[in-house]
């Protein structure tokens, strides 16, 4: 078998390190709706103070009024319930606050404990600390403002208010209760961002915004005119339980993805998406029903891929979307070291998931941490359209490097992963295969030739001399065109 790839990935198509990232601090939000939202922006009109008194304290002025006085009794179980979810919210949100998390010790930033590792951010490795040089302090580092560069580069999608009501709702903004739809938008758009600008892309604070760049955030504007945005997603993920003011999965949110995306291409033809790009959820038996590790199937890939361009090219980008329940009310530790690997790979779109109950976006580790975007900022709705470069976009990205412990992350996650072309493809197969290799039978996912295929391949064994697609063993080879009637149904292949 030929020899095995590594996983080793430079930093060298980072672009140079911003200046005076030291100076970036950081607001966290209030509590409520009203809050407003910079973490992402110096404030030197706030306090340390107003955060600590103010905040935290402010909610109780949001509670039902009109108490019951000395000795009255209420029987109404309308009246007992608002009292009890009333002050119920109102220590959730006190202890959830920005101000609270600091006090707590639950809101962590910059690197873990001053830890020397390297850093794996979305498929780049960051060296905070030379081999020749130990002696810098990591945060003085060129490898950790190269990493904060590229931290603070991804798209950063937030709680919103003030956007027009959701379908026939009151719903105007998504406080509380919107942070996975925030976090698989957030997944999606660092795969356009692959897609378009390339993995290397850095957002400048001097150059005039991109005009990619800007089609890109449109898609997720606050509006039913943007084809991403939360309106469209809670319509095309009404078939699995998606509603406004309600919360939902990561399988669910998978498949909404995979929806919404049939449904934008029906309407336009891709038209507004050029090249096309697939999105393709990767399940188990049965629909993941049954249980057991996702199944990759390489002939699947290979077929739809050829069919969705129509015959014209032989690859279409994937982005490929891998549900998981990883433990019941805890993750299992034996994945652990399996999801931080999958940074590795320069395919990574990081994981969908966070918290149990607060859901985040995952993009890089260190060691036994990791590092996120956190959603659950209050921000006014922007109005971004395709034509204006001059919109202020510095509510899309945030300087402050959050972490928490990787064992704490909820069990049900979502990971995703961006195929750019066929030896993109090949060499996630090859890495994946390793990894499959690596988790002493407890394997995140598997990767099987064909849709019969009862165990998982090595990848390298399967390639061809010619033209690197996987042969089939007799026994299960599925002639072009013909099907066993096991093969996954097209819809389960859309366009993004």
């Amino acid at each position: 078998m030929p020899k095995k790839s590594q996983f080793s990935r430079s930093s060298s198509d980072s672009d140079s390190p911003r200046k005076n990232l030291g100076s970036s601090v950081s607001t966290e939000p209030g509590p409520g709706p009203s809050s407003s939202s910079s973490s992402c922006k110096v404030n030197n009109k706030s306090s340390v103070w107003s955060g600590l008194l103010v905040s935290p304290f402010s909610i109780f002025d949001s509670e039902p009024r009109g108490c019951l006085k000395k000795g009255e009794f209420c029987c109404s179980k309308k009246y007992n319930g608002i009292v009890g979810i009333g002050w119920t919210s109102a220590v959730k949100r006190m202890i959830n606050s920005g101000s609270m998390r600091r006090i707590f010790g639950m809101d962590k930033t910059g690197i873990p404990n001053g830890s020397k590792s390297d850093i794996w951010l979305l498929g780049v490795c960051y060296k905070v600390v030379q081999d020749d040089d130990s002696s810098i302090e990591p945060t003085q580092s060129e490898g950790f403002s190269a990493f904060v560069d590229d931290f603070s580069s991804r798209i950063l999608v937030t709680y919103r208010k003030g956007f027009a009501p959701i379908g026939d709702t009151k719903y105007t903004s998504d406080v509380n209760w919107g942070c996975m739809l925030r976090s698989s938008q957030m997944l999606v758009a660092q795969a356009l961002l692959l897609h378009r600008l390339g993995r290397s892309w850095r957002k400048s604070m001097d150059k005039p915004l991109e005009e990619k760049y800007v089609e890109i955030l449109h898609l997720f504007a606050d509006s039913e005119g943007s084809a991403y945005s939360i309106h469209n997603l809670l319509q095309a993920g009404k078939t699995y339980g998606l509603s406004p003011g309600s919360w939902v999965g990561p399988y669910a949110m998978c498949r909404t993805w995979e929806t919404l995306a049939r449904s934008k291409r029906e309407e336009t033809g891709n038209a507004d998406v050029s090249p096309a790009m697939a999105i393709y959820v990767v399940s188990g038996d049965e629909d993941g029903e049954r249980g057991g590790a996702p199944v990759l199937c390489i002939e699947d890939i290979v077929k739809h891929c050829s069919g969705l361009s129509k015959g014209e090219v032989d690859w279409t980008p994937v982005v490929f979307l891998v549900p998981l329940v990883l433990g019941l009310d805890k993750i299992n530790s034996r994945y652990l070291p399996l999801l931080a690997a999958t940074f590795s790979f320069p395919q990574s779109l990081g994981i969908l998931g966070g918290r149990p109950g607060a859901s985040t976006y995952i993009v890089g580790v260190q060691d036994d941490k990791a590092f996120y975007l956190d959603p659950h900022e209050v921000q006014p709705v922007v109005d971004i359209k395709m034509d204006k470069l001059d919109v202020d976009t510095s509510s899309y990205h945030c300087n402050t490097v959050r972490h928490f412990p990787l064992d704490s992350i909820d069990p049900s996650l979502a990971i995703g992963f961006y195929c750019r072309d066929k030896s993109d493809f090949d060499d996630f197969c090859i890495r994946a295969s390793e990894l499959v290799d690596r988790s002493n039978g407890a394997p995140l996912f598997t990767i099987t030739a064909t849709r019969s295929s009862a165990t998982s391949v090595e990848y390298n064994d399967r390639l061809t001399s010619d033209t690197g697609v996987p042969e089939l063993d007799s026994f299960d080879a599925v002639a072009s065109g013909e099907s066993d009637g096991s093969s996954r149904p097209e819809d389960e292949w859309q366009l993004l």
